[in-house]
């Protein structure tokens, strides 16, 4: 009976769910130690921790694939601000000044932000119906910023954390776009290279916060917070949804990433007591507008 058991836990549609349940978790912690918890200090340990847990596991990969990624030292600088040190941190920011639920709808746009990225930067051709989805489902966002109130735009009156997570989306959207020239090398040597040269950055910013007055309580709630980040959304996140890209190919593995705004909302609304409002179901409708009119190519 093990063997059954083991095939159908390594089976895509159980990794790319919970890889999905990971990171919906990860908007869930970051709003529950918001302004406790230092977003640098947090974001740095959480590197730190993930370099550490993924050595043993990327190892023997390493010694083929070294040589390839000191080759592209720039390039992973680049991965690692834009998928590392500086995207979640932007993320645990925004999540000081926002709720999760506004995390968890906007994340359904980026998808359509990377399609929109890959059109702009590599000349990615797309069809008038792709442009449009792209055009319907930045509106769903833009309603979740606005909370329903068109009028938000004439007075300049944004929640700043609902912008940084625009920011932010933008980013990871960009670094997805250009995974495509990335090393190639083991994905397991990728995301160590990744996340040793996040740690690495972040650890300057980190102390330039510790001696700004903002210190991090290593208390019950920061360990919970580290622990977390550290394992789930950094180390087991990746490996399962790499793994499940991997058997079914990223086309069919990309709607699983609608799974995330689900589970968040499931999450914010029960762990939390957020309360879920009629303008996060009408931007998540826009949102998934623009998804189906871009799938349908």
């Amino acid at each position: 009976m093990r063997a059954p058991i083991a095939s159908r836990l390594s089976s895509a549609y159980v990794l790319l769910p919970f890889a999905a349940l990971c990171w919906a978790g990860n908007h869930i912690i970051a709003r529950w130690v918001a302004g406790h918890t230092p977003p640098i200090g947090l974001n740095s340990l959480r590197w730190s921790i993930a370099t550490l847990l993924l050595l043993p596991l990327a190892r023997v990969h390493l010694k083929n694939d070294w040589l390839a990624l000191r080759g592209k030292l720039p390039l992973m600088l680049f991965y690692s601000l834009g998928g590392g040190a500086l995207f979640s941190t932007l993320q645990f920011m925004a999540l000081s000044h926002t709720v999760a639920l506004n995390a968890a709808v906007m994340n359904s746009a980026v998808p359509v932000l990377m399609l929109a990225v890959s059109w702009l930067v590599f000349g990615d051709r797309l069809s008038r119906l792709q442009l449009g989805g792209i055009l319907v489902s930045v509106t769903g966002v833009l309603v979740i910023i606005a909370k329903g109130d068109a009028a938000t735009f004439t007075r300049l009156s944004f929640n700043l954390g609902d912008l940084l997570l625009l920011l932010n989306m933008s980013l990871f959207a960009v670094y997805s776009s250009c995974l495509r020239l990335r090393p190639r090398v083991h994905p397991l040597s990728f995301l160590f290279a990744v996340s040793l040269i996040s740690a690495v950055i972040s650890l300057p910013f980190w102390l330039g916060e510790h001696l700004a007055g903002n210190p991090l309580p290593l208390d019950f709630k920061t360990l919970v917070a580290i622990g977390y980040t550290a394992i789930f959304t950094s180390v087991l996140a990746y490996i399962a949804w790499n793994r499940g890209v991997e058997q079914i190919g990223p086309a069919r593995a990309g709607a699983f990433l609608h799974l995330v705004p689900l589970y968040g909302i499931l999450l914010a609304t029960t762990l939390l007591g957020e309360t879920l409002q009629l303008f996060h179901l009408a931007g998540m409708a826009l949102i998934l507008a623009g998804v189906w009119l871009v799938a349908r190519r």
